[in-house]
């Protein structure tokens, strides 16, 4: 924590340069930046309010002179992996929230240039009106959430950009100095290819400025997708335990040769009931995790398979067909499949209207309220419905069915291990880590997400009440075996939360030895999110 006169004096500081509102100590609203879905979170010293990036620089300046800690944060919905917590407290947030300008939508060649406070409502709400041609690929974190915040994560979305960081070129970016580095081409004033060619010329920094804590990223741009002639939703039904790895198997040669062109999601029976209502604590009388009885009577109200596929076919609509034809033939030995499209939906929009006259069709119209944000996600536009599936283990009722996790009382761990994209693989990450859920208490919700040709993500979600603090202790114990399995396994997460990063840090290792002397070299004091990621410097992880 910064001393009492460090602080007294940066606030006046920051008040003469943002403003009287451009900072706040106010004890309310600093345990409201605490709060979090993890199992403890850190309370900051103040929040600082930047609204462009010469106010960055600024605010940066004055919290390296006292020796403050500068903390950045997009939106604060970074979900499950910290939410808008520093990994220490005593920390300045800088909550960029106001940087919310939509630099340039450009329709000809497809691509935005955004700020850090835009969300993806707001960048879906301007594509539509001007490029209409374009889709934007959206996460599951809500329409709340900031776009760049989670392309510097490394985050993914569901159509065929989304592997995010993919998709991005050129970025600006404030320094430990002040210095403000633009990458690619952008430095070139005027260069014309500044963001549709990632790389420039030289060295390519732009990594660098993912996963890490190098600097205060203050605009990206990143490219659209081109609104397809054809567009198929798919989904996969299977009902077999043990078809995992045949599952996998069957689709990876389809992804491999681009026929499936989309992210691809394999999700457990729980991980989509989760979504679609909380834990039935009436019916176990408390008890958890579920019961192999309990859970095949809810896939069966549900209408899902112990495993589910799905994801989207896009392109022309002749590569549409014969993709649908080819996915079919792959997937017939081990599920059923059903196509959604446009028409589809139109049709069973009216025959719920026409039924609900006769007091009919609510199963009908129960799978297409839980349908048409998944499908919506596809073609790239923002819904706060996955968000819901952090309420799984809440015993009081939210006070909104989208709201805010933390205002719900939500604990949420995610874990996201990368694998290769081979049914074995699968099977024995399934088998290392599901008994290790049920062994403290807690239902194994798994989805695993095709993201390119040859890997797939796992992600695997502790969901807790945080209002019980046996369970939220018992989560905290789920976490850290489960990662301890998963490091003995060889499967590395391709993102980490505040809570988890000391998991995977070795004093030893070449790599963070190098992270940190990257670290020295920008930002000797290590002023900017100290801890998040690269480990602290005076912890020695950057010294021979």
């Amino acid at each position: 924590m910064p001393s009492a006169t460090s602080l007294d004096s940066a606030l006046s500081a920051w008040r003469a340069a943002l403003g009287e509102g451009g900072v706040t100590s106010e004890g309310a609203v600093l345990d409201r930046y605490a709060r979090t879905t993890q199992p403890e979170g850190a309370r900051p010293a103040c929040v600082v309010y930047p609204k462009s990036t010469g106010d960055v620089r600024a605010a940066l300046a004055i919290a390296a002179e006292h020796g403050i800690v500068a903390y950045p944060i997009s939106r604060g919905r970074n979900w499950g992996y910290g939410d808008a917590c520093a990994p220490m407290s005593g920390a300045a947030i800088f909550d960029l929230s106001g940087m919310n300008r939509i630099i340039e939508v450009n329709p000809e060649l497809g691509y935005v240039v955004v700020e850090p406070g835009v969300t993806q409502a707001q960048l879906y709400a301007r594509v539509r009106e001007e490029a209409p041609g374009y889709w934007l690929d959206c996460t599951g974190a809500g329409e709340d959430a900031s776009v760049l915040g989670n392309v510097i994560e490394r985050g993914f979305g569901h159509t065929p950009y989304g592997d995010h960081v993919r998709t991005l070129c050129g970025m600006e970016i404030v320094l430990a100095d002040g210095e403000v580095l633009r990458t690619g081409f952008c430095h070139y004033g005027g260069a014309r290819a500044a963001h549709v060619y990632p790389y420039g010329v030289g060295p390519i920094l732009d990594g660098l400025f993912t996963q890490s804590n190098y600097g205060i990223v203050t605009r990206i741009g990143l490219w659209l997708y081109p609104r397809p002639e054809a567009f198929r939703f798919f989904f996969v039904r299977v009902e077999r335990e043990d078809a995992l790895g045949a599952l996998v198997d069957a689709l990876r040669p389809l992804r491999m040769r681009g026929i499936l062109n989309s992210a691809v999601h394999i999700g457990n029976d729980l991980r989509i009931i989760s979504s679609l209502r909380r834990y039935p604590w009436e019916t176990t009388g408390g008890a958890a995790p579920l019961t192999p009885e309990l859970r095949a009577r809810l896939r069966r109200e549900h209408g899902v398979g112990v495993w589910n596929v799905s994801g989207s076919l896009a392109g022309t609509a002749g590569h549409v067909r014969a993709a649908a034809r080819a996915l079919r033939r792959a997937v017939r030995p081990v599920g059923r499949i059903a196509f959604v499209d446009d028409r589809k939906i139109a049709l069973a929009h009216r025959a719920v209207s026409v039924l609900g006259r006769f007091g009919l069709g609510g199963r009908l119209a129960r799978q297409l309220e839980a349908l048409i944000p998944n499908y919506g996600l596809l073609k790239g536009i923002p819904t706060d419905a996955p968000v819901i599936g952090a309420q799984w283990r809440l015993r009081a009722p939210a006070p909104g069915a989208a709201c805010d996790p933390r205002d719900a009382g939500c604990g949420l761990l995610w874990i996201s291990p990368v694998l290769p994209l081979r049914g074995r693989d699968a099977e024995d990450l399934v088998a290392m880590t599901a008994p290790l859920f049920a062994k403290h208490g807690f239902d194994f919700l798994a989805t695993f997400t095709m993201l390119n040709e040859r890997s797939m993500v796992a992600i695997l979600n502790v969901a807790f009440d945080k209002a019980v603090a046996e369970e939220t202790r018992a989560a905290a114990d789920c976490y850290h075996a489960v990662m301890g399995a998963l490091r003995s396994g060889g499967f590395v997460p391709y993102r980490l939360s505040v809570y988890g990063m000391r998991e995977w840090v070795d004093r030893e290792d070449v790599f963070w030895r190098t992270a940190g002397r990257i670290k020295r070299a920008l930002d000797p004091r290590d002023i900017i999110a100290r801890g998040r990621y690269v480990p602290p410097l005076d912890a020695g992880m950057d010294s021979e």
